[in-house]
Formats: C-alpha cells, structure tokens, sequence
C-alpha cells in the first residue's frame, strides 16, 4: 500500500525509541502501585462505558491516580473502549470531559462515534476491540486522530513489522495475561446467548466453558473438554524481537486480576525491559525514575493459565490447555502417601503453611461441572516435605500430580511495601547575598532552587563542617530521592546547624517535587484528516456500528453500506458469532495445510444443550463458530 498523508501534531507527542510498560489499574490504588513497581503508563475503566464493567472507577479516584503517575511522568489511560448507543453519547461526552479535567492522558476508544462528539484536546488510543490487524486499517486510524494503536493479539512478527511501516504512530501489543479466543471486536458469543455483550463489557466467558466436539457425520473427537480456552499469553521471550518489529507500548492483561498479580507481572516485565535497554541504551523508558522491588518476580506464582506467545512465533500446538480454564498453578511435586490427616510429597520446592495445592482427580475428564475437574486443598502445617492437612480430599491418590495455585510466602511477600521508585538528584549548595541557595537537579534536566537566609558563621574545623553538610544534605532516604553529587561550592565552609540544613533539603525536595509535576506535559491529540477513506466500503454487523454519529463518521469517510451491531438484535440467521485464529482441526491434526487428503469440514460443537457449527476458512488460517441468536430466536425468515 501507499503511504496515506499522515495528519500528526507538529511536535509528535511520542519519541519512537522510547518503551512505555503500560500496565492494568483496577483501581486507584491498584494504579499506584503499579507505577511504583514500574510501570510506565497504566489503563483503568472510568464510571461507565469500560470494556469491563464490573471494573469502573469514580473520576475523584481517576484524579488521584493521574496526580501520582504524574509525578514520575508516567501517564494515565482510561478505557472507554464500548459501543455506545445513541441515548449514551450525551453522557459519554460529559464524561470525556470530567476524565480530561482530572488529568487523564489518554482514552482508549471502540465507538467511532467518539470522534464526532465535542471533544476536549485529549489523545485517543485505538482500542484492540476495533480489531486492528491490518496495515490500511491502521493508517486510517492514524489519519482520523488517533495517536497509538492496539494492535491485535493474534498478529505475528512479520505483521506487526508490516503495520508499523505505515503509520507514525506508537504501537501497543498484549504481552502478558489472559488471551480472548476470539479476535477482540467480532466475537457476540455471549450476547447471542446471555444477553450480556462483549462490546459492552459484559462478556459471560462462554468460550471457557466444557463442550464436546464432533465431526460433521458424528464422530465424537472431544468429550467435556474447554475446546475454546486458552492458555494465557507471555511474551517474555519475545520482548527484543517485538521492539525490533516496531512495538512501543507493552500491555499487561488484567484489569479483573488482584494486587499481587499485578506487583508480580509488572515488576517481571519492568527487569526484562531494563536488562533489554542496558544492552541497547538506544531505547529509553517512556517515565521516570527506576524501581527498586524487594522481591523475586515470578510469573509462575501469580494467577495464570500456563503460558504461551500466541502466534506471535506463527502457530502452533501450545496456545491451550482444555483441562481446565482456571488457574492450576505450578507444578511441585508428587503425591507418594497419604495418612489421615496428612500427605508426603515427592519434590524439589519448599512449601509454606497456608499454601495452596490443586490436582486433578482420577475421573476429571468426566466432572460435569468445571469445578469439580480442579480440586484444592490448604496445607495447614508443612513439615518439610509432609503436610498436614485439616482435611485430605476422598480424591487425592498417591501419584498424583500436585500443583501451587497460591504460594504463601510469596503472598506475604507481596502484601508488604515490594517496590520504590527512585530518581538519581545532583544538589548544589552555594552562596547568596544573604544566605545560602540549594539547587536539587534531577538525571532528566528539571530543577529547582531554594533560598535560605541565614547568618553564616566561618567553620572552625572545615573538614568536619563539610562532612556535616554533605550527610545533612543527602538524607533523602524518606523520598523518591537519592543523591549523585553533592557539591558544596561556597566562599569557604560554613558552620550550618544540622537543622538549618535540614530545613532547607526538605524545602528543595518540596521545591523539586513541585517542579517535575509542573515539567510533565500531557500528550497531544493528533489531528483529525476529514478526507481520509476508510479501507473498505460495506461494514456488516461486525464493525460494531451502534449510534448514529458512529454511522455518520464511516459515510463521512467513504463507506456506503453499514448494518447495525450485532446487538441491536437485528441479526436473525445464523451467521459467526465468534472469529478466531485457535483451529481445532490443527489441534485435533485435521488440518488440511498440515495432512494431505483432508477436508476441511465443518463440525460441531456441543456447550450444554447448545450446538454451535465450526466452519473453516482455510485460506485464512480462521474458525468461525456459527450459530443463532436467541435472543431472537423464533424470528427467522420472517
């Protein structure tokens, strides 16, 4: 393709060698502590209109998450990421501009109808949920105002690489956490069977349910397994081939997961990315300050379903699990006795009273509902390697394998103060006319100077006094603070009281402190080109098109035909309701590309009482799971 004319600010409000670890916030102070354990930029759903709705915030918290993560110019984006309908704009506008008072950065975007509102001058992200794969689909979205992109979690190396040679803007990709089976945007699963839609925010997670599969003449393949549930995603592999294929923004999954998920993830990824940029002091971190954590990040020890990099390697046979969806845990060991009230272990970890221990039973596969497939147990007493426990499951047999799904001493870890963030000061003490000034520099350039006035007395033993002023000065231990240099460049040494010097190094700090928040500038929104054409010409219902201003936007940009979302129950055949890269003809190796002779016909999938068609798209490399609307059903072909 041709490269489009890009409409960008004239001063771009990103530098491209600079790496942004963007991490989720649940809440106020879940974002805060993940800004103290690294993170650069952090995501977190305002009152209304985020993609999970069981996660909104008050703008009052929004406000106060926005004054922290300023301090360390890391930035705060909020997720508006629905589709919204036309009795919801009026409020969503409103909302918009309460978000970008109390200091929001960005917003992450799903509606375009978002664009046609009277908006402030705040950046907009392109949501993952517009499903953003193509290099023509996102340099319009560069064309029509958005200034970073959530790029598809499906996408490859090459892709992203293709993406990322049509378009300025900073690209984001998932790296860490739980992985939706179907491409983001074009899966109405849930609202097809609960009412409760994914572009809404309320997705049911149908997909992680048990179901069986079949052939198109009946042949069963599967029985209760969860055929659409997959591992979780973890690029910590890929981190320095994503940067080298144009990713800037780094995402972590989670704005559901608790706090020491995201302590744990976040300083995982905060090391990775500071070892990567130690080799290649080309790249810079996107905020300020580096981290200190008191603890030994392990993915492996928070919530997770095993691990896998997706298609970001191109495909292949690890992406799923279908034991179970939940989270299983570490494997530790075997299971060699079993006495009333306790087991011994077969292993090479240490456990902890209060850990948490799952296994699989013996007739797992057959467990009607997902609960019973993963059983648990808490340790109440280890010693060594025989744990005692209040009471041992029915189920549990000697060797069986045994899994930690909650590490005790790594929670406790977590529960405490794990991380500070600490940026390196130069301080200066010189003379004044009548006093003394402290100048406190930080390593990015903002400064600060304080005055004291104060009656100076010549020292009488000078090494004493400048020894006395350099440890008065560098107390900065309580702060964010910690000293490089300290230069005393005065007439000769005088004789300060450790008060006095202490005084004015708590007045320099306030003084700094006051000046890196009012050096921290808020990005720019780029510019909107209303002549930019969108890349195709007829949207069905999968381009999510729920409002008229939304309708208004593609005409206005070139597209002629656009049907209403799938939402508004206007669907009434049988059409996809999912779009995924997962294929269980290769999971099942019944794909055609890999065995010669076979066709790819369609099957069935059994969920419940339900049955969805999988249908192929071979040339695609795509499943479709197909299937009605019930919440039309009985308006067919009328």
């Amino acid at each position: 393709m041709s490269l489009p004319e890009i409409y960008t600010p004239e001063n771009l409000s990103h530098v491209h060698n600079r790496l942004e670890l963007l991490a989720p916030a649940k809440n106020a102070d879940y974002g805060i502590e993940a800004i103290r354990h690294g993170a650069d930029a952090v995501y977190i759903g305002g009152p209304a209109f985020g993609a999970r709705a069981t996660a909104g915030n008050s703008v009052e918290d929004i406000a106060r998450l926005c004054t922290y993560a300023h301090q360390y110019h890391a930035q705060v984006f909020v997720a508006l990421n629905t589709i919204l309908m036309d009795n919801e704009l009026a409020d969503a506008e409103k909302l918009i501009w309460q978000l970008y008072e109390a200091g929001a950065d960005a917003l992450i975007v799903q509606d375009m109808g978002v664009l046609q509102l009277n908006l402030p001058p705040i950046a907009l992200h392109a949501s993952t949920q517009m499903d953003n794969r193509s290099p023509e689909k996102v340099a319009f979205l560069e064309q029509v105002g958005f200034s970073q992109v959530v790029l598809a979690r499906e996408l490859g190396l090459s892709q992203i690489r293709d993406v990322a040679a049509h378009t300025n803007m900073q690209l984001e990709f998932f790296i860490h956490g739980a992985l939706c089976v179907a491409y983001s945007g074009l899966c109405n699963l849930s609202h097809s069977f609960s009412n409760r839609s994914a572009n809404r925010g309320e997705c049911s997670q149908m997909c992680r349910l048990p179901g069986n599969l079949k052939t198109r003449q009946g042949d069963v393949l599967a029985q209760n397994e969860h055929l659409l549930s997959l591992k979780d995603n973890n690029q910590t592999e890929n981190l320095e081939a994503l940067i080298d294929a144009g990713i800037r923004s780094f995402k972590i999954e989670g704005r559901l997961k608790d706090l020491s998920y995201v302590k744990n993830v976040t300083a995982h990824y905060r090391q990775k990315l500071d070892a990567i940029m130690a080799r290649r002091p080309e790249f810079k971190a996107s905020s300020h300050g580096r981290c200190e954590h008191s603890f030994i990040p392990d993915p492996e020890k928070t919530f997770n379903r095993g691990s896998t990099d997706y298609f970001v390697n191109e495909r292949s046979q690890g992406i799923k699990d279908f034991r179970s969806p939940k989270y299983i845990g570490e494997e530790v060991g075997k299971v060699v006795s079993i006495g009333k009230d306790f087991i011994q272990v077969s292993s090479t970890h240490e456990f902890n009273n209060g850990d948490g221990l799952a296994f699989f039973p013996a007739n797992f596969a057959m467990a009607k509902q997902s609960d019973d497939k993963l059983q648990g147990l808490r340790v109440n007493r280890a010693e060594g390697l025989k744990l005692h426990i209040l009471q041992v499951p029915k189920d549990l047999k000697v060797g069986m394998t045994l899994y930690r799904n909650h590490n005790q001493a790594f929670e406790a870890l977590l529960s405490k103060e794990s991380s500070k963030r600490i940026i390196g000061v130069d301080l200066r003490l010189s003379d004044t006319q009548d006093g003394l000034a402290l100048t406190l520099t930080d390593i990015y350039g903002l400064s600060a100077t304080v005055n004291l006035v104060v009656e100076k007395t010549p020292a009488t033993d000078v090494d004493k006094a400048l020894q006395n002023t350099r440890t008065q000065l560098g107390k900065l231990g309580s702060t964010d603070f910690v000293a490089r240099s300290i230069s005393i460049d005065t007439a000769q040494a005088w004789f300060l009281p450790a008060s006095v010097l202490n005084g004015l190094r708590r007045d320099g700090v306030a003084a700094l402190e006051a000046a890196r928040v009012q050096g921290y500038v808020r990005p720019l929104p780029w510019k909107h080109n209303q002549d930019a054409v969108y890349p195709v010409k007829h949207l069905s219902y999968l381009g999510n098109v729920a409002n008229e201003k939304a309708k208004d936007f593609y005409q206005r940009h070139g597209v002629i035909e656009i049907q209403d979302t799938y939402e508004k129950n206007g669907v009434t055949e049988d059409v996809p309701l999912m779009i995924t890269k997962h294929c269980l003809r290769f999971n099942f190796n019944l794909c055609p590309k890999e065995v010669p002779g076979i066709k790819a016909d369609p099957m069935v999938l059994e969920i419940g009482n339900d049955v969805l068609k999988l249908v192929f798209d071979c040339p695609k490399c795509e499943m479709m799971v197909v299937g009605e609307n019930r919440q039309v059903r009985g308006q067919k072909h009328l």
